[in-house]
């Protein structure tokens, strides 16, 4: 089990549930005596926040896919230098609601940017900054992106289910790439059941309660 700082990112097409499962992941880690920093991205720095608000906004339909990639690398960056890597310092794990994986998932397998383009962006982005562990949350895009849009949808939801279908399957290439670091975790069934499947994903690098 890893006593210092350990940084697990938390992945999937929009819908699957794992905002909600971050609620819930949190918790069980907390309850076995470790700091938690939640987080989110875009955003999780005031700077980030204001980049996540120009990349949602449906009325920025004009932005170009180079634009798009080096504002989810310019927002990632500020996160890791003014956040990530602090906590991670000080012995924190640091939860985060995606990373660099969504970058690679939407721009790359959505978009169509190439896959090395994609890579190198996320190499700066990060900052170097590796996951310790990727938990992909897999869900039906159809079911997915009905839970997604059901209020309404942002700018990149607006790109269609084809677009989320090319989504999932960049999540599950990446999966197959790096098994060491990358879990699929199926995100059908009732929320307990989901993050019993998440909790186990996580038991060998860090210890979990069950709260």
């Amino acid at each position: 089990m890893r006593a210092d700082g350990v940084f697990i990112t938390l992945e999937g097409a929009d819908g699957c549930g794992k905002s909600t499962q971050a609620e819930l992941i949190a918790p069980a880690l907390e309850v076995a005596g470790r700091e938690v920093v939640r987080l989110r991205e875009p955003g999780g720095t005031p700077i980030s926040e204001k980049i996540r608000a120009i990349l949602l906004d449906p009325a920025n339909a004009e932005m170009c896919d180079q634009c798009e990639l080096m504002l989810y690398e310019a927002s990632r960056a500020q996160l890791t230098r003014e956040v990530i890597e602090p906590a991670l310092a000080r012995g924190a794990v640091v939860l985060c609601d995606r990373y660099y994986d969504s970058t690679y998932a939407y721009q790359a397998g959505g978009r169509g940017l190439s896959d090395e383009l994609v890579r190198r962006a996320n190499a700066l982005g990060s900052c170097g900054r590796t996951p310790d562990r990727t938990l992909v949350f897999d869900l039906d895009p159809a079911t997915a992106y009905a839970r997604a849009t059901a209020g309404g949808a942002d700018r990149m939801e607006a790109e269609g289910l084809a677009f989320q279908e090319r989504v999932r399957a960049a999540y599950l290439r990446l999966a197959q790439e790096e098994p060491a670091r990358v879990r699929v975790v199926d995100a059908s069934g009732e929320k307990s059941a989901v993050l019993a499947r998440a909790l186990d994903a996580l038991a060998d690098l860090v210890d979990v309660g069950r709260p």
